[in-house]
């Protein structure tokens, strides 16, 4: 019997397979078991047109056994088995593929072939944990059956032997264990049954395995029952996915327990997705919004991503292209065959098909979050409540990118309306007048329902937006309109309002501005009449650019920056405090300049900026009552 050499670069290719290829070793069990499945539909097809093939659909089955005395695994298929000469062409040439040759023959377009092997290396991956791997193998049709032997790359043996029925064992004599590696952990039921589970739960045959279990043993007395452990068959899979079945076969039970178990969450989701899609790209999704984040959601740890099958192998955990940041909470699974794999199968060629599903996902996703908004208000303000930051950050990242499929789901609390409200609500009750969005940045609704340089715009009953959150200043600065509505801040720069009151000949007051200027110095860049307060002495503003939230943001988040609005001092001439400034003015600059600090520091506590020095201003009013 003589030893055969592999008819390619072997020794060197098959160990760039075994080593480079492949990042998991686990994967090895997830190709076995793809081949089987293969195996099986071949001559499943081959029964549709052969009556001798004698086996029914629900005869056909993948069977694995583990023999940890003899550290022995082997994964058997009654499928169709191979000849010499399917040995020879997809055992002996690494990198052929018997399966791809079957889809050639009998069509990529057959609706009743959906294979999945197209490399011809998966088999090879075993080495990666096996020393020696046997192949026992009786093809249908063909009497004899045949022994393929081989230890790695110095080659392999074929051999004549005996079978009992058509189809294929493959034994993986599996590694003693190193320093470094625990191949035991290979013949274990638990990491079988779980990795059987995580990548082959939706192969459409039975997988089947003697597993153990337990159950008491008879004439056991009640009070101190007895127990014995038994090994029994059992299907590890699933074989038919939720997605697969009809969308009114699946009930909402159904979906929530798939939910809970497939993603770790102890909540039911609070939306379903499904989709079915042919044309271009065939592929089947089901998508869920879950009811609550993650714990790890907005740390750097959080990994989004959706669970990419093809023909119900998984091939990715968490692929991240097949879904955006901004939908970055949807979880979910996608099912295609249609899609370009890289040679292991781990990866996906960045293609037009894959493009193609996200741009589709994110239609889907964004179609029933507006479903949500209009039939279930309640139910779309909780998911906001939960997930509207990520919806802010998706309008922010690559400079507005996504503004356009974002900005009609995004809520902001409305000064007249008392509850969260979306742009274009705003703009529908805008009347005819009214030039801008107003919005106005705070840490909490109560402080902006008093600002001072709210109060002509509340005067008037017209609507703010209280922005409360981190990202919204910033927000604002990328929207910058909406429905061809400039969005201004009701806090800096010009209103435009109509019958704005009259303004105030600035050199009637120049002396007194140019007094606190100086008596103030590079504390402010601008002192200035204001036209927007009433029953307010003073206000800051920040006029154009930097706004103060925005110094607030960046000086928490990058200090190192030096980012800092311009300050700006508005005064009401008409207000007693300003009456008082004057006069100490006249009689007494020095306790005028105290007057000033204090006109200044008012207005950076309104503004939510830190006054510098607390115990200085404190000296300072009980100067000026002595």
């Amino acid at each position: 019997m003589a030893k055969k050499e592999f008819k390619a670069e072997s020794k060197r290719l098959l160990d760039l397979m075994i080593h480079s290829i492949y990042t998991h070793k686990e994967i090895f069990l997830r190709e076995i078991i793809s081949n089987a499945s293969d195996a099986i539909d071949k001559l499943c097809y081959k029964s549709l047109t052969d009556e001798n093939v004698g086996l029914k659909r629900e005869d056909f089955r993948i069977t694995i056994h583990a023999d940890q005395d003899n550290r022995l695994l082997t994964v058997s298929d009654n499928g169709i088995g191979m000849d010499e000469n399917d040995l020879e062409n997809n055992l002996g040439i690494i990198a052929s593929s018997g399966t791809y040759q079957f889809r050639q023959e009998v069509g990529k377009d057959n609706e009743d072939v959906d294979i999945i092997g197209q490399f011809g290396v998966g088999f090879y991956s075993a080495f990666m944990v096996s020393g020696q791997i046997t192949v026992i193998t009786k093809k249908y049709g063909n009497g004899q059956a045949y022994r393929w032997e081989s230890d790695g790359a110095d080659g392999y043996t074929i051999t004549p032997c005996e079978k009992e029925g058509v189809g294929t064992d493959i034994i993986m004599h599996i590694k003693p264990d190193g320093d470094e590696e625990d191949y035991s952990e290979f013949l274990q039921e638990y990491t079988l049954r779980n990795l059987v589970k995580k990548y082959s739960d939706y192969i459409r045959w039975p997988i089947r395995m003697e597993v153990t279990k337990s159950r008491k043993k008879e004439d056991s007395p009640e009070d101190k029952p007895e127990y014995e452990s038994y090994k029994e068959e059992e299907t590890l899979n699933s074989m038919v996915p939720l997605w697969q079945r009809k969308k009114s076969d699946v009930t909402k039970d159904e979906h929530d327990k798939f939910y809970q178990e497939k993603f770790s969450d102890f909540t039911p989701p609070q939306s379903v997705i499904t989709v079915s899609a042919e044309g271009q790209v065939s592929y089947k999704a089901l998508l869920y919004i879950p009811a609550r984040p993650p714990y790890d959601y907005y740390s750097a740890d959080y990994q989004r991503g959706l669970q990419l099958y093809s023909a119900g192998v998984m091939i990715m955990d968490k692929c991240q292209d097949l879904i955006g940041d901004h939908f970055g909470f949807v979880k979910g699974v996608v099912d295609s065959p249609d899609l370009s794999l890289n040679i292991s199968r781990e990866l996906l060629q960045h293609d037009r098909q894959l493009k193609l599903i996200a741009n589709n996902i994110e239609k889907k996703v964004k179609s029933e979050l507006e479903r949500m908004l209009r039939e279930d208000r309640e139910g779309y303000e909780k998911f906001y409540q939960n997930f509207g930051r990520q919806l802010k950050v998706g309008c922010l990242n690559n400079y507005g990118a996504k503004r356009e499929l974002l900005e009609d789901l995004l809520l902001f609390y409305s000064s007249t309306e008392k509850k969260l409200v979306t742009l274009k609500e705003y703009v529908d009750r805008m009347p005819e007048s009214q030039k801008c969005i107003y919005y106005a940045a705070g840490e909490d609704v109560a402080a902006m329902d008093n600002l001072p340089q709210t109060e002509l715009l509340r005067e008037r009953k017209m609507e703010i937006l209280y922005l409360t959150d981190q990202p919204d200043q910033l927000l604002m600065e990328i929207l910058r309109e909406y429905k061809e509505k400039p969005l201004r801040s009701a806090v800096d720069g010009d209103l435009e309002l109509e019958d704005m009151p009259e303004e105030k000949p600035a050199e009637d007051y120049k002396e007194s501005l140019d007094f606190i200027k100086e008596a103030l110095g590079d504390e402010v860049d601008e002192v200035r009449i204001s036209r927007k307060l009433k029953t307010h002495p003073v206000c800051l503003t920040c006029g154009e650019g930097v706004s103060f939230e925005m110094e607030r943001y960046f000086t928490a988040a990058q200090p190192e920056m030096g980012l800092k609005a311009k300050r700006i001092l508005e005064l009401n001439v008409d207000h007693p405090a300003f009456a008082a400034l004057e006069g100490a003015r006249a009689n007494d600059p020095e306790k005028a300049k105290k007057y000033a600090q204090v006109l200044l520091n008012q207005a950076k506590l309104i503004a939510g900026l830190p006054i510098g020095d607390p115990s200085g201003y404190t000296d300072l009013l009980c100067s000026l009552w002595s």
